[in-house]
């Protein structure tokens, strides 16, 4: 093993470390990573930033823009508002949002596939009666398995199609990845709609009734001229049974007194813990004139006169207000908004309200001016949840960017024009449209995933250049020795499925391809079937809340635990390998 190879292994060491503790966010460690390999010599300075000019980083960013329009423009909801029914049994409301997730990942970013459908399918439990905690994972799994299905519908496919441009001098295209992935997320369809969702365990915090789905620990002070000044807190508890709220405490001078707190008598600024839904919360204030917030940010929030209105939003992994407190931040003085409440996988928040180090999943409960909810929830970097949120364009343009995105798709499947390019067009008329206002044209990409991507490039063009990928190929092939070229195929697929359910999958991507195509050299085969198991391996991160940003995202709203996910998501990746191995040898033969 050469100094280059043992520096390289060393970085991509303590990055997959880095990635697994989770201190850090990832776009850090890996530019960190990148700036190490040039400080030590491995990447030439001259590539040093060759990643972010790549033909992967410039889609996914590009394609998140196209995403942004095509939700803009109205084209997303109509597809929703026709198709999905609460009236539906669970089994069919799977099986249809599930492939309305799946279509719509195959064309645009899953991750904001899911963000799209994820309040639709929310609201659709409430009006049935039940708990979005059986469907929400589903969704989540229909909308990465529909990513497999073409060039861009997820970034491995984008990744590897370039990997393949440079090792063998042509990339795939957009409809190269159907035959294999369509038939993969087709399997996982059905297994997930017929079966699968039975599998979610009917946990007590994951809701067994809608209305604890919206339950939020929240605060409500006591004005200075309150007549509850003076009595004690219980009071109150018959205002609070016939609200539906739950009396959990008292605040005073900052600090919780739970317990005999219902005999304290109470004072002037004392703030009520609770635990309510948000309207629920808003009667039970209305009936006792209790204040959203101290008498110093009401008068703010009153000042304005035009009135308020409250949002539900949830927490990404990437949210400005992640890994932070709504005091922290500013929210108040910065945006005029209040944070009411925060809803966390069923757990006790035992700290003041605004002063909570908010986590990613978690459900915010914010207070804000009238019109200002979309304002307040793209400055968080949050998702809307209760309700779509973010106003759309007219629907008049609705066709004109459906026209758009389809023609450039379909000028790039026929070679007529490069898929960057064709998606910059894309981009380009419809800010002439004014389908995405240009002031917001770079707040629809995920800075933190072209960072990510853009560092890991370099670093991992250089684990190939220095021969790091033909040694792991070369491991891995000797340990299979024996073994029918199919089942090597099978052994690459289960280790990369195995690193992207507890790694980035983009991560994960950039050392697998190269190793395919070192283990194809070896073995004197073909490159092509060991680069599809790659992306179908890499997508499919189904054990975990944290090896796809999806799971991420429905932590918080479906209630569910780290060990939940398994029971669907175990049987799921071993079929997905069941399916797809035979696929890939019949259309990718070796």
């Amino acid at each position: 093993m050469t100094t280059d190879q043992i520096i390289l292994f060393a970085l991509f060491g303590g990055v997959f470390v880095m990635l697994l503790w989770g201190r850090f966010r990832y776009d850090l460690v890996a530019f960190t990573a990148l700036l190490l390999g040039v400080v030590l010599g491995v990447i030439p300075t001259k590539d040093a930033f060759s990643g972010f000019g790549h033909p992967a980083t410039l889609i996914v960013a590009l394609v998140l823009i196209v995403s942004a329009g095509l939700v803009r423009s109205g084209a997303v909801f109509l597809i929703t508002r026709t198709l999905v029914d609460s009236a539906r049994k669970l089994g069919s409301h799977i099986a249809i949002i599930g492939a309305i997730g799946a279509v719509l990942s195959a064309f645009m970013n899953n991750v904001a596939a899911l963000a799209l459908l994820m309040p639709v399918d929310i609201q659709t439990a409430r009006k049935a009666g039940r708990s979005p905690a059986k469907s929400l994972m589903p969704l989540s799994f229909a909308t990465i398995l529909g990513g497999m299905a073409t060039l861009i519908g997820t970034p491995p496919n984008i990744i590897i199609a370039s990997i393949r441009e440079d090792a063998l001098g042509a990339p795939f295209k957009m409809f190269d990845f159907a035959p294999v992935g369509g038939i993969t997320a087709i399997a996982g369809l059905l297994f997930v709609a017929l079966i699968g969702w039975r599998l979610i365990p009917d946990r007590e915090d994951a809701g067994k009734k809608v209305s604890d789905l919206g339950q939020y620990i929240a605060e409500l002070t006591i004005p200075a001229d309150s007549k509850l000044i003076g009595k004690r807190l219980a009071e109150f508890e018959p205002n609070a049974e016939d609200a539906d709220v739950q009396i959990l405490g008292l605040m005073r001078g900052g600090k919780r007194m739970y317990g005999t707190a219902r005999n304290n008598v109470l004072r002037e600024g004392d703030a009520l813990v609770l635990e309510a839904s948000p309207d629920a919360l808003d009667e039970f204030r209305a009936a006792l004139s209790l204040n959203f917030s101290d008498e110093k940010r009401e008068e703010q929030l009153n000042a304005a006169g035009e009135g308020l209105d409250i949002i539900e939003v949830v927490v990404p992994e990437t949210a400005r207000i992640a890994g932070k407190t709504a005091a922290a931040l500013g929210l108040a003085w910065r945006q005029g908004a209040v944070l009411m409440g925060i809803s966390r996988e069923g757990r006790r928040i035992r700290s003041q309200i605004r002063k909570t180090v908010v986590q990613p999943g978690d459900i915010l409960l914010i207070l804000v001016h009238k019109d200002r909810g979309p304002d307040v929830t793209d400055w968080l970097g949050c998702l809307p949840l209760a309700d779509r949120g973010l106003v759309v364009t007219a629907n008049s343009k609705m066709w004109l960017a459906i026209g758009l995105f389809v023609g450039a798709v379909a000028a790039a499947s026929f070679g007529l024009i490069y898929l960057p390019i064709a998606l910059g067009l894309v981009v380009v008329a419809y800010v002439i449209a004014k389908i995405v206002p240009i002031s917001e044209l770079y707040d629809h990409v995920e800075w933190p995933v072209v960072v990510l991507l853009g560092s890991m490039i370099p670093l991992g063009a250089a684990l190939d250049s220095s021969g790091g990928t033909a040694l792991i190929a070369n491991s891995l092939v000797s340990l299979t020795a024996g073994l029918p070229a199919w089942a090597v195929l099978t052994v690459l697929m289960l280790v990369t499925m195995t690193l992207s359910d507890v790694l980035n999958n983009t991560a994960t991507t950039i050392v697998a391809a190269p190793v395919g195509i070192q283990m194809a050299q070896a073995l004197g085969v073909s490159a092509d079937p060991f680069l599809m198991a790659v992306a179908v391996a890499a997508s499919s991160a189904f054990l975990t809340p944290i090896g796809h940003k999806n799971n991420t995202l429905i932590l918080g709203p479906g209630g569910y635990s780290f060990g939940d996910y398994w029971r669907m998501g175990l049987p799921l990746e071993i079929l997905v390998v069941a399916v797809s191995i035979p696929a890939i040898l019949v259309f990718w033969p070796l």
